[in-house]
């Protein structure tokens, strides 16, 4: 560990060191040209080579502070001089510049007070009383300012600066959220923690209102990154106005470039030409060389992982994107047990808060003989069926959610604004907050450029601004997607440099989103023939949706699902046992042997590279087996075995595609098809007209 230094101050002799009484200029010049002559004589010792290199340091010493030479005049204390010394010992155990940065600035937000890291009893023999800033310190200190601290965020990535029973014993809460000190910005996953312990602190606390103390090692880069991250969540305002709020409290605020650019860059803003980083300030300059010139360390925290590495330049190829991929980041366990709750709740669902919970979205059954009659007795609409992967999406002001099959939650960084209305005077709120779509995410190609773009179709909406509409027929619902969610986004994108934000740009978020597009059932046959060979994405059939329905968990017997024969399937969990393969599905919760054959690609890696994993196969008469399609990273169980019962019967019933459009050509000339589709189809021209 290399110690603070102050370069104006003159440098400790070594051990043996002694300073030689002041000098005339004349005397000066005497010693140079004796140490001249000493430098020929070539017949030396060893002793008067050091002692004459010893002199000529502390010459040059003297030159560059000539304002720093002992003062006889006054004579320091004992006491003094021994805190000065161990202030400028090089194995000082004081973070760097610590001693001259200030303590901590004025509270943000009524809550929140930035702070450099108290540092307990074990230090004082570095410190002057005067210089100390412990717990106690901190604790009396807010107190004669009226605040009382009930939580601390500690963001420095050592545990040796102080003991943390010193603010149990004060009945203050202790958090710790490790972050890397120097060459990165805090990862994702740590601003969400912080985001979330200030929320529920904030949730929970009683009267009268406690401040929550923030630290890293000096109070201002990891700081002011974090407290700018919660300030963009919890409040409309842009990074700028974040970066500024902090500098404002915390003289001179965040002075990494790094951290700047991260936060633009985060929150898809473009960083605008009058922001200046501010230059790092004094108390830190001074720390960052040695007496020998040498730099020391930007942070001292501890740090046991290696540098960062730096990015590869060299790799100019874009990366693929597939299906697989791993989007947004992970959130707290405890925040997600909330979520859920919300979920289940929204759907009406009984679930403990504890207990274990599954994936809860709507899941459509394959369309055999017996249920083709659906069709003629409930009203539908058709669209695609994309081979996407499946997310739910729950959207609140700090943050939108995409849901996996795991009933996982991840944040993804987007903008959702409400629409604007003018009952009572304006709008409600500005996003939204609480709403949960239901939809799939897929990769588009562009047929020109082969540039690969994800895009969400939204195709339901469970629930808008903690309002459940899962009792809601499905036209209503769909119909909100697009005037609720979908026009809000693009008439602000269209105006972005009227809206409060100008420096938004939608085109850095992660995928686009769009509505799914519903059809008439006497439009199956374009929407076969002609829409789905030109989709920029892969497709596998189609869905068949009950116009009316509510929204219904988890299996829907009345939601279909057509898939092109080739392309049934069902989700097994593959295992080997030695060199025995074995396919699983589930029943009642357990595993449920099946006494089937797979076959796996000739091409693709060896059977045992599939153990223990969720494998999609198709059937092959021929063969009498399952070939596997693919691996579904995206599930964490295989089909039940109800599931596959009715694929099974969907493939012994071969609905091919003329079967299906034969069928669906007499239905839409029942009465019920055809006075609505009639009175529909005038409804959607006249709008097309406006």
């Amino acid at each position: 560990m290399i110690a603070s230094m102050d370069l104006n101050a003159s440098p400790e002799p070594e051990e043996d060191e002694v300073f030689p009484e002041p000098q005339s200029e004349e005397d000066n010049v005497q010693e140079e040209h004796i140490q001249y002559n000493e430098h020929v004589d070539h017949e030396q010792s060893g002793a008067s080579i050091a002692r004459r290199e010893r002199e000529e340091r502390i010459l040059r010493m003297r030159r560059q502070h000539p304002d720093d030479r002992p003062s006889y005049g006054y004579q320091p204390s004992q006491r003094d001089d021994a805190y000065k010394a161990k202030r400028q010992r090089p194995n000082s155990r004081l973070p760097p510049g610590w001693l001259d940065c200030p303590a901590y600035g004025h509270e943000i937000g009524g809550t929140l007070i930035p702070s450099k890291v108290p540092l307990g009893e074990s230090f004082n023999e570095e410190i002057l009383p005067g210089k100390r800033y412990s717990s106690k310190q901190v604790v009396h200190q807010q107190r004669v300012l009226n605040r009382k601290i009930g939580l601390v965020i500690d963001l420095t990535n050592s545990s040796r600066y102080y003991n943390l029973n010193d603010w149990r014993k004060e009945g203050i809460k202790h958090v710790k959220i490790p972050c890397k000190g120097r060459d990165s910005v805090p990862e994702n996953e740590a601003v969400n923690k912080f985001v979330y312990e200030v929320q529920q602190f904030l949730v929970r606390q009683r009267q009268p209102k406690k401040h929550i103390l923030v630290h890293c090692t000096h109070g201002h880069n990891r700081t002011g990154y974090m407290i700018a991250h919660y300030l963009m969540r919890t409040s409309p305002m842009s990074v700028t106005q974040a970066i500024k709020t902090f500098s404002e409290a915390r003289p001179p605020g965040i002075y990494k470039p790094d951290y700047i650019d991260a936060l633009y860059s985060f929150y898809h803003e473009k960083k605008p030409e009058m922001v200046v980083c501010p230059p790092t300030p004094e108390w830190k300059k001074s720390s960052e060389l040695d007496l020998n010139g040498d730099a020391v360390p930007d942070d001292d925290d501890d740090d046991d992982g290696d540098p960062t590495a730096p990015p590869d330049e060299t790799n100019e190829t874009r990366t693929m994107l597939t299906n697989d991929d791993l989007l947004g980041d992970e959130i707290p366990s405890d925040q997600e047990v909330v979520m859920r709750q919300f979920v289940y709740q929204t759907m009406k669902l009984p679930g403990a808060v504890r207990g274990p919970q599954h994936f809860p979205g709507s899941h459509p059954v394959s369309l055999n003989r017996e249920n083709l009659q659906l069709l003629r007795q409930r009203y539908y609409y058709a669209t695609w069926k994309a081979d996407g992967t499946r997310y739910m999406m729950l959207i609140t002001m700090d943050g939108c959610y995409l849901i996996d099959r795991h009933f996982n939650f991840r944040r993804v960084q987007m903008r959702f604004p409400c629409r604007h209305t003018n009952d009572k005077g304006g709008a409600e709120r500005m996003y939204h907050h609480f709403t949960l779509l239901d939809g799939e995410m897929v990769i588009d190609t562009m047929p020109d450029t082969q540039k690969q773009e994800r895009r969400y179709l939204v195709y339901d909406m469970m629930a808008i601004n903690q309002v459940s509409l899962v009792e809601r027929p499905f036209y209503e619902r769909w119909k909100m997607v697009e005037k609720e969610l979908i026009e809000p986004r693009n008439f602000e994108r269209q105006h972005i440099y009227q809206s409060q934000n100008p420096y938004y740009r939608y085109e850095l978020e992660p995928f686009r989103v769009r509505r799914k597009d519903f059809w008439l059932l006497s439009t199956v046959t374009k929407l076969l023939k002609g829409f789905i060979p030109n989709l920029s994405h892969d497709a596998d059939g189609l869905i068949f949706q009950g116009w009316d329905d509510p929204y219904v968990p988890r299996t829907h017997e009345g939601l279909l699902k057509w898939k092109y024969p080739e392309m049934n399937s069902v989700d097994f969990l593959f295992e080997m046992v030695e060199s025995h393969q074995i396919l699983y599905l589930h029943e009642r919760g357990k595993k449920k042997l099946m006494e089937n054959r797979v076959v796996f690609p000739v091409d693709g890696p060896d059977a045992s590279a599939y153990n223990g994993k969720i494998i999609e196969c198709s059937w092959n008469s021929k063969e009498d087996a399952w070939v596997c399609m693919r691996v579904r990273v995206d599930k964490g169980t295989p089909n039940e075995f109800n599931t596959y019962r009715k694929v099974m019967r969907s493939i012994k019933d071969n609905i091919t595609e003329d079967v299906l459009l034969n069928e669906i050509n007499e239905i839409i000339r029942l009465p019920m098809y055809s006075d609505r589709i009639q009175s529909e189809s005038k409804v959607h021209n006249a709008s097309r007209r406006r």
